[in-house]
């Protein structure tokens, strides 16, 4: 895998409420983001549903259950079935979370974050490369949010370059889920984007949340993308090559698709804003413990 990884742009997270206004806007929306777990075991009337998507634009899965952090390996037919599909609509790379969401075949229905340790990284790590090889295409891994964070050896962003520094992985950086951590558990996102490897991002997820009255906030997907976003955005956009943004809505969607659309492009405008070029040869991707780019 030495070919470099396309700039798909300006996309948006697909979602059922959203399918007329995407059908409607052209070539507003560059690419699209489906939910793994949607498609995965689907019907035949869903899969095709998900190829006239793709005829349309182009499609990444994002994953909630490949559950990296569970004591077991993956499941191999979810694995399979996951390959199945990222070549049936020549997905570029896939995505799922740095998190377990089951254990002992039992799912926990969240995001559950992981034991902040070197041998955890690793392990993570691990099964990580050996289901990007089983797939063929890179897989980007995403920070979640937490509420609760127990002391651990490791702060979130040296976790993450420890994962990064023994698998061939990229990055998913959710530029929200960043900026909600870092005011709930109170450090500096300087600090934090110095850590992590930033030439392995590859993609961003961009998303307004909610916030509790005590001040606790949360990530709901319900809300335009505040400016501390943007700020966080266009700081990543000056220091790496963003292949892709992606605009996460959940609920409370605006009755005017235009304000997505507003959104979207201005994601595209920041990242184009920030862009420099790219040294002969730095975007192809390097051999393990390097990643995708």
């Amino acid at each position: 895998m030495s070919a470099p990884l396309p700039h798909l742009g300006s996309g948006l997270g697909y979602r059922r409420e959203l399918a007329d206004g995407i059908a409607a806007s052209g070539t507003a929306v560059d690419w699209l983001e489906v939910i793994t777990e949607h498609y995965l075991f689907a019907p035949p009337d869903s899969r095709e549903a998900l190829r006239e998507l793709r005829r349309g634009h182009p499609l990444v899965p994002h994953g909630l259950e490949l559950s990296l952090g569970s004591p077991r390996p993956p499941d191999p037919r979810y694995v399979t079935a996951l390959a199945e599909l990222v070549e049936e609509i020549d997905a570029p790379w896939f995505s799922d979370h740095l998190c377990f969401t089951s254990s002992a075949d039992i799912s926990v229905g969240t995001l559950t974050p992981l034991p902040r340790s070197r041998a955890v990284a690793r392990d993570v790590a691990r099964r990580a490369q050996r289901v990007q090889e089983e797939v063929g295409v890179p897989l980007i891994l995403e920070n979640i949010t937490y509420h609760i964070d127990l002391p651990n050896p490791l702060s979130e962003a040296q976790f993450i370059a420890e994962i990064m520094e023994h698998c061939a992985c990229g990055l998913l950086l959710d530029l929200t889920n960043l900026d909600i951590n870092s005011r709930n558990h109170h450090y500096d996102i300087g600090d934090f984007l110095d850590t992590i490897p930033l030439e392995r991002v590859v993609q961003v997820h961009l998303a307004g949340g909610t916030q509790d009255p005590d001040g606790t906030a949360r990530d709901t997907h319900s809300a335009p993308v505040p400016e501390r976003v943007w700020g966080l955005l266009a700081e990543l956009s000056a220091r790496t090559d963003i292949r892709a943004t992606l605009l996460e809505r959940d609920q409370d969607f605006p009755e005017d698709f235009a304000e997505i659309t507003a959104e979207i492009d201005r994601a595209r405008a920041t990242v184009r804003a920030g862009r420099t070029p790219v040294p002969a040869g730095a975007a192809a991707r390097p051999g393990r413990g390097r990643g995708p780019r």
